[in-house]
């Protein structure tokens, strides 16, 4: 049987290898070593360098920014961003390792657990499915559903969450140069902080002249949608559900969100992104299939 494109490594120290022709282009790590898990790296296509960083260029107390990771504020009051606090995201189990020649599909159950109730406040599935692009280019579909153990749960009103990205330092607009630009045209910080967009782009120029960047967009489905964006000069960009307020979930109602990231060559084009967004949002949503073969617990499809 001949091997797929796209195949998940398993690796020492909680780690999983997202591979294109044998190539690592992301990686996942869900050790206990950190306060929850996180993407790192996802690779540059042209320079072969990651476009995302471990921690912020200049501020020491924000090492909490891992790159790619889920986290918030303000989880029925409880902190889940920082990590200053006993707050913990953990990963229970692993639903699925899909190989596929078009993508991998990674599927894990996570805990965010108060740090003082044995008992978490929610539970996350999380559903990752990286495909390539033209020109060793990178396609990262995020699907998550959140479910709270209590009947209801409060997501308070916070810019800090909920699926957050740290640039890599060349690629940010104060220490490398780099160009932020939303979906609306505008351009920096200024320009964009708290403004709604559908998506939101970090360009700018690697080591050895690679000019390349980052996508990140926000599905039509997702609660406030276009959402308002935290974004910062210094690297950071975040779709803010809770940015206008706060949002409620239930039981029977769990918050779903889906996003997707471009890791695209050469600086932005906000035509060929524009399509990109349009492509995304037909998509139909994931779902896990109870034991779809033999050897497997759950398997992951498109809803029909």
């Amino acid at each position: 049987m001949p091997t797929p494109r796209c195949t998940l490594l398993p690796l020492p120290d909680h780690q999983v290898s997202f591979r294109v022709d044998g190539s690592e282009r992301l990686r996942w790590h869900y050790s206990e070593l950190y306060p929850r898990p996180f993407f790192y790296p996802l690779l540059g296509p042209s320079s072969g360098l990651s476009l995302t960083r471990m921690g912020h260029p200049g501020a020491p107390d924000h090492e909490h920014h891992r790159s790619i990771w889920f986290g918030h504020e303000k989880v029925s009051g409880v902190n889940f961003w920082t990590d200053l606090t006993a707050a913990r995201i953990r990963q229970k189990q692993w639903l699925a390792y899909q190989d596929g020649d078009t993508q991998a599909i990674l599927a894990v159950r996570l805990g965010w657990f108060d740090g003082h109730d044995p008992q978490e406040l929610l539970e996350q599935d999380l559903l990752a499915a990286l495909r390539p692009g033209p020109e060793n280019e990178t396609f990262l579909e995020i699907h998550t559903v959140f479910r709270p153990t209590a009947e209801t749960l409060e997501f308070g009103k916070t810019n800090f969450g909920f699926f957050a990205v740290r640039v890599a330092k060349v690629i940010s607009g104060f220490f490398g140069g780099g160009t932020l630009t939303s979906s609306t045209g505008a351009k920096g910080e200024a320009a964009i902080f708290g403004q709604k967009a559908q998506w939101m782009d970090y360009s700018g120029e690697q080591p050895g002249g690679h000019r390349e960047g980052l996508t990140y967009f926000d599905h039509a489905t997702n609660p406030g949608h276009p959402s308002a964006w935290h974004v910062r000069e210094d690297g950071w960009m975040a779709a803010s559900v809770c940015f206008a307020g706060p949002r409620t979930t239930t039981k029977k109602e769990p918050l779903t969100l889906r996003y997707l990231l471009h890791a695209h060559r050469g600086s932005l084009n906000a035509q060929r992104a524009a399509e990109i967004a349009q492509e995304f949002d037909k998509l139909p949503p994931f779902e896990l299939v109870a034991k779809p073969t033999k050897h497997t617990a759950f398997g992951v499809r498109r809803k029909t």
